[in-house]
C-alpha cells in the first residue's frame, strides 16, 4: 500500500503533537479562502436529493462564471479530487507526463489507474505520451504557464488522440484561464469551488471539455453525485459576481501584507496566487514548530526543508500572525 500524500490541514494531529498550544488554532497550511461566501441553506437542500434540473441550472451558471460556451461542457462533481481519481479510469492514456513539481494527487491517481507517470520540470519537456498534466497556476508555488505554450501543446496533443489535462484548481481569483476557448481537441479543465469560496467542506468541483468526454465524466459519476447544499450555495456563489470582484481586491491588499510579513521576518516569498504564498528560509522546520507552539500551522515540505506556505489570513490570524513573527526567524 501506497504511503499516504502529505496535504495541508491536519488540525487533529497538529493538536496531538503541540497540546499547550492557545486556541483557537489558526490554520495557514492550506489555499482556502479564510473569509468564506455565506449563503442560508433551505432546509430541503439537505432533506430532499438534488433535481437533474438543479444540477443542469448549476452547470449553466457555472459555465457563464467561467466562461464557458455551452454548459454541456460543464460537469459538476463531488470536488475536483474525485475527478482526479476518475479521469485515469475513463480514459486510454497508458503513458502520462506531469509536470512538476505538483500537487502529488496526480501522479498517485495515474499511477494507480495503471499508467506509466514520468514527471518533468517543464512543458518543453513533455515528450509524445498519450496525457499531459499540468496545474495552473500551480501549486505550490503558484507558476503560470504562458497561455499560447499551453494552447499549442493541446493542438499537439490532439493530433495524437491524446489529451492535456489543466488543473486550474487555483484559477478562481486569477487571470489567464483556458476555459473561454473550450471545445478544444485535446484540452481537458478542471475547476475547484471550496478554495476561492471558502467551502471547501462541501466538496464541489467542475470538469470542463467537449460535450462528448462531459458527457462519459457525467454518466460515470452517476445520479446524485453533488450533494443538495452544494448545488444550492454553488448557483449562488458562481452567480455573485461582485462578491468574486471584492475579494480579488481583498486578497491582493491582503497578499502585499503578507508578503511584507514575512519578508521583513527573513522569509524569502519566492512564489503563490491570491490564496497562498511560498517562502524559503532556513531550517523551515524549526520555524514550523515554533509557529505550531503558538497554536498557528502552516505547510511544510518534506522534499524541500527550506519552503513554508501560507495561507492568507483573516481576522484574528493576522493579529496572531504579526504577534508570532519573531518565531520565523528563530
Amino acid at each position: 500500500m501506497a504511503e499516504p500524500i502529505a496535504h495541508g490541514g491536519g488540525l487533529i494531529a497538529a493538536r496531538q503533537q503541540f497540546p499547550d498550544a492557545p486556541e483557537p488554532w489558526i490554520d495557514l497550511s492550506t489555499g482556502i479562502n479564510a473569509v468564506p461566501y455565506t449563503v442560508e441553506l433551505p432546509l430541503e437542500a439537505f432533506t430532499r436529493l438534488p433535481e437533474p434540473a438543479s444540477v443542469a441550472a448549476l452547470e449553466a451558471i457555472a459555465a457563464r462564471a467561467y466562461g464557458v460556451a455551452d454548459p454541456a461542457m460543464v460537469v459538476a462533481a463531488p470536488g475536483t479530487q474525485s475527478l482526479i481519481h476518475l479521469l485515469p479510469r475513463l480514459m486510454l492514456g497508458r503513458r502520462v507526463t506531469i509536470v512538476g513539481p505538483t500537487y502529488a494527487e496526480h501522479a498517485a491517481a495515474w499511477t494507480q489507474g495503471g499508467s506509466r507517470v514520468r514527471i518533468v520540470d517543464r512543458l518543453a519537456a513533455i515528450g509524445t505520451p498519450d496525457v499531459v498534466v499540468v496545474v495552473n497556476p500551480n501549486n505550490p508555488d503558484g507558476a503560470r504557464l504562458p497561455r499560447m505554450e499551453l494552447l499549442a501543446t493541446a493542438d499537439r496533443m490532439a493530433e495524437r488522440g491524446g489529451v492535456l489535462i489543466v488543473d486550474e484548481a487555483f484559477a478562481d481569483l486569477e487571470v489567464g484561464t483556458l476555459a473561454p476557448v473550450l471545445p478544444r481537441p485535446g484540452l481537458l479543465l478542471l475547476r475547484s469551488f471550496g478554495k476561492a469560496y471558502g467551502l471547501a467542506g462541501l466538496r464541489l468541483g467542475f470538469m470542463l471539455g467537449d460535450s462528448v468526454l462531459a458527457a462519459l465524466v457525467r454518466e460515470a459519476l452517476g445520479p446524485w453525485a453533488v450533494s443538495g447544499p452544494a448545488v444550492w450555495a454553488g448557483r449562488a456563489a458562481l452567480a455573485d459576481e461582485a462578491w468574486r470582484q471584492a475579494t480579488i481586491a481583498r486578497l491582493t491588499r491582503d497578499v502585499e501584507r503578507l508578503d511584507t510579513l514575512l519578508q521583513e521576518s527573513g522569509c524569502r516569498v519566492i512564489g503563490g496566487t491570491r490564496l497562498f504564498r511560498l517562502g524559503a528560509l532556513d531550517n523551515a522546520n524549526g520555524a514550523f514548530e515554533r509557529l505550531a507552539r503558538r497554536g498557528i500551522l502552516v505547510r511544510r515540505f518534506e522534499g524541500n526543508p527550506r519552503w513554508l506556505r501560507f495561507g492568507i489570513p483573516a481576522g484574528e490570524g493576522w493579529d496572531r500572525l504579526e504577534a508570532a513573527r519573531a518565531a520565523l526567524i528563530g
